[in-house]
């Protein structure tokens, strides 16, 4: 896959762009129609506002309308107009991990500072386990090396609908896996090492702890989640409130888990729907963030509940003014960049705790 660039005429639409994104909220809100947005008692950020007015004028066709190298082609063309300078680590290295099926290529961030042996993140992108890539999260990645002190393992797992379920979740086990093995070779402790990812790549984080976890192997030592996706059997007041008009539509999740579940998939199946498990007990600590105007917000925070009703240490932040995708827009957008950079935080923290005490499981 190319670097991510843009065409002359993109790249003059991003220039024009970037200005009115510093403008003061109030101007910004006059240029979005001049009422703050207020829905479910929360009001949008003024600069995402903003932006979806800007979007209205050139609006894109629906991913389901699309075929699925055109939508990952438009979804690279959206990244890249926000992507902005990049966000400054020590090194940045492409590596391979192992896949269930092959080597993977992957991305190691070395953050400045690093001293190895020291903490890791296994990190998976999101993009409904369809579209994305390495390149889409670099600026993802980048910060969460930069703020955490992590070194950051960026994982390019098998795609859908070439490669459906179970094909991104074997793949995301057996990364973690390899990872875990060979951490002395990323200078890394494996006993301190953490999985995390975004949306699709947050679900697949979570499919790593559970089934090692249950699988009685090498677990994370805890768990970065950012909007996952937990239940595929029921959609959520959430859904309705923000599935049109908010980035992610409710008709994108239908295309994506269309694309990901092969047609009689058991959608109960834990791996699948971690939110209907029986038995969480034995999950990493957890650090679970959701977003206001999101269709996945509902389902997240209920995730997170049934962790600590499980006596899983949980962090359940909430950003009521963000939206689902706001760890791709960190570069140039102030309030996506400070949720990110408190998640990493939180990930710096705990992954200074010495190795948790893991309850075995029978396999």
């Amino acid at each position: 896959m190319p670097p991510l660039t843009l065409s002359p005429y993109d790249r003059l639409q991003s220039a024009a762009i970037a200005p009115l994104l510093l403008l003061p909220d109030r101007a910004k809100l006059a240029l979005a129609g001049g009422t703050p947005l207020v829905v479910d008692g929360q009001t949008l950020d003024p600069t995402l506002q903003l932006i979806f007015a800007l979007r209205k004028l050139q609006p894109q066709p629906p991913l389901d309308t699309l075929a699925v190298p055109q939508a990952r082609a438009q979804l690279r063309r959206e990244v890249a107009m926000f992507a902005g300078l990049p966000i400054a680590v020590a090194r940045v290295d492409s590596v391979e991990v192992a896949g269930a099926a092959g080597p993977l290529q992957a991305r190691r961030y070395v953050p400045h500072g690093f001293t190895a042996p020291g903490p890791g993140l296994v990190y998976f992108h999101g993009g409904g386990w369809t579209l994305c890539d390495l390149d889409t999260h670099d600026q993802t990645c980048r910060l969460l090396a930069q703020r955490s002190g992590a070194t950051v393992i960026a994982v390019d797992y098998r795609l859908a609908p070439e490669h459906p379920f179970p094909a991104p979740v074997d793949d995301a086990v057996a990364a973690f896996a390899d990872v875990h093995e060979r951490a002395a070779e990323h200078g890394i402790d494996p006993k301190r090492l953490a999985v995390g990812g975004d949306s699709a790549g947050g679900h697949l984080a979570n499919a790593v702890s559970y089934v090692t976890t249950r699988a009685g192997d090498d677990a994370p030592e805890f768990q970065l989640l950012i909007y996952p996706g937990t239940d595929f059997t029921r959609e959520r007041p959430s859904h309705e409130l923000f599935g049109e008009g908010y980035l992610l539509t409710a008709r994108d999740t239908r295309w994506y888990a269309g694309h990901f579940l092969p047609p009689g998939s058991d959608r109960t199946n834990p791996v699948i729907s971690p939110l209907l498990a029986d038995d969480l007990a034995g999950m990493p600590p957890t650090y679970l963030t959701t977003a206001g105007f999101d269709p996945l917000r509902d389902e997240g925070i209920e995730y997170a509940e049934r962790l600590r009703d499980a006596g899983v240490a949980v962090t359940l932040r909430h950003h009521p003014s963000l939206i689902h995708g706001f760890a791709n827009m960190v570069a140039r957008h102030v309030p996506s960049r400070l949720a990110l950079t408190e998640a990493a935080g939180t990930l710096q923290i705990g992954l200074r705790t010495k190795p948790r005490k893991r309850r075995r499981s029978a396999k």
